[in-house]
This record gives structure tokens, sequence and C-alpha cells, in this order.
């Protein structure tokens, strides 16, 4: 008995949902949209892909700091397989649109290092980047 529940240890630890779950993301961050200078990005749980050519398969969100941590892809121009940070703030009185980011880091060497690196302002949206805007995004819906 005591063996069977010791090999079912990593199964309880590894399962068990996070605090950062997929359920607690805000809706408005998921999907696909584009920014100020209609570059394109879709959004899930898992993944930040802008562009063609540059994705982040996010390892952990941050629902109460605004912001998620992830690792870049390996096939990604820039920064291949290091980690990146990116924090949100919600807009209100833009137009469509809602929301925006600021990518406080995207060639830290480690996920922690990552966590750590903060440039974001969302006081001033308007340079709280790093002096620096915040993209703004807006929500695409596919037309056929």
């Amino acid at each position: 008995m005591k063996k069977t529940l010791l090999s079912l240890l990593p199964l309880i630890l590894f399962c068990t949902p996070s605090q950062n779950e997929a359920s607690s993301i805000p809706g408005f961050l998921l999907g696909s949209f584009e920014d100020d200078y209609e570059i394109s990005y879709t959004i899930s749980d898992s993944l930040f892909a802008m562009g063609d050519h540059t994705r982040i398969h996010i390892k952990e969100w941050n629902i109460q700091e605004q912001y998620f941590v992830g690792q870049n892809d390996s096939m990604n121009i820039y920064d291949p397989l290091l980690y990146s940070r990116i924090d949100w703030m919600e807009f209100e009185d833009m137009n469509d649109f809602k929301w925006g980011f600021c990518m406080s880091a995207y060639n830290e060497a480690a996920l922690d290092s990552a966590k750590l690196v903060n440039k974001a302002n969302r006081e001033v949206p308007t340079t709280g980047c790093g002096g620096y805007p915040f993209s703004r995004m807006k929500r695409v819906t596919n037309q056929s």
C-alpha cells in the first residue's frame, strides 16, 4: 500500500491545479489580436504568438500582479530558448484597444530572472514600458 501511494505522488504533485490555472486567466487576454502597428498576435493559456516568427511558451501566470513569464521558442529568430516576462494592463476609453502589454524581459537566462524584471509602470501607459508605450491590443475576429 505504501509503495502504491509513493508511486502516485508524482501524479498528485503535478496534476494538482495551481492558483494560476487557465480558468483564472482573464478572458480579455485570450484570443486573436492586432496592435497599433498591425502586428498580429494569438494568445492562449500556454502560448504567446507575435507575428510569424516569435513564440513564447507560457510557463507561469501571475494574475494578481498582471504578468506572465515563459520560454522563447527554439525557432525564434531572436533570443531562442531564453525567458521573457510580459506585463499587461486594461485600458478605458481607448476605442477598440481594450488592453496593452509591456515586454519587460525578453532575454533572461532563467525563468526566475525573468520574473524579477519589471519595467512596467501602469500609471503612465504612454511611457510606462521602459520609456516606451504599452503595446495597445484590439481583438480581431476571423472574417470569412
